[in-house]
């Protein structure tokens, strides 16, 4: 009676627990390798992408040894998982005739995050939407406007992409002067205060003083190219202007604007 009540323990109890415990170590190795590789090629590929391949093939790998722990438990308890096996491709068959369309998704998500063509906080235009991406999943994609709005769509209808976030953002702003003033001046002054905000403006890449434009009615137009992120694109636009006009204030340059003159009769 013990023998067999040992027996019993054995083979229900104890095996189980070696199947879980050799499961979970046998994870933990494939996931810290998986880790170890893509952090190795960091310097080969884009730091987001990493991150996101890595967890995806983690948890995949999760759940393929999840269901071989599953299978190999029902055998030390002499269930036959040959025919559970023969089912779920019988099912997996019907599934994925029934789900076509998410089969599409998942296939269209894969592509995405293994062609690098967005992730997690990048702005991109999709058709006419342009937003950040706040949600990449194997199945749908999450965008949110400026103004908060947020559009869902199904990877497989994503067809066209515009990324802008995977190269830095350049921005024209012209500065108009007034007639009144010594191009020489001017130039020196924007040269000085573009090389001034590069080393003071922490989201300002580069500032570059192109020269003059335009010889419009009534101004000047010198133009300034900056490079920044795309994230800060318009808070650095903003400032720059700002820096401008209290530059020019202080060296006494004018900027010209329209003026009426009202007569009295």
């Amino acid at each position: 009676m013990k023998h067999i009540f040992d027996t019993i323990l054995i083979k229900e109890v104890i095996y189980p627990i070696i199947i879980i415990l050799l499961g979970v170590l046998f994870y933990l190795m494939i996931s810290s390798s998986v880790k170890r590789m893509f952090k190795s090629r960091l310097n080969k590929m884009d730091k987001r992408r990493s991150k996101t391949m890595c967890s995806l093939i983690n948890n995949i790998l999760k759940y393929i040894i999840l269901v071989i722990c599953v299978l190999a438990i029902l055998e030390v308890y002499n269930i036959s998982t040959k025919g559970i096996v023969t089912s779920l491709g019988v099912v997996g068959v019907v599934v994925g005739l029934a789900f076509q369309d998410t089969l599409k998704d998942l296939l269209s998500g894969f592509s995405i995050i293994f062609e690098n063509e967005y992730a997690v906080g990048d702005t991109i235009t999709i058709g006419d939407f342009k937003g950040k991406v706040i949600s990449l999943g194997l199945k749908t994609t999450k965008i949110q406007s400026v103004t908060g709005d947020i559009k869902i769509l199904s990877n497989r209808n994503i067809v066209e992409v515009i990324n802008h976030s995977l190269e830095d953002s350049y921005t024209l702003i012209d500065i108009p002067v007034s007639y009144d003033d010594k191009i020489e001046k001017v130039e020196k002054v924007l040269l000085n205060l573009c090389l001034r905000l590069e080393k003071e403006l922490p989201n300002l890449i580069e500032a570059n003083l192109l020269g003059v434009d335009e010889l419009a009615d009534s101004s000047v137009i010198f133009k300034i190219m900056i490079k920044t992120k795309i994230d800060y694109k318009h808070d650095v636009r903003r400032e720059v202007l700002k820096q401008v006009k209290i530059e020019f204030d202080k060296q006494n340059i004018s900027i010209p604007y329209n003026q009426v003159v009202v007569h009295n009769a």
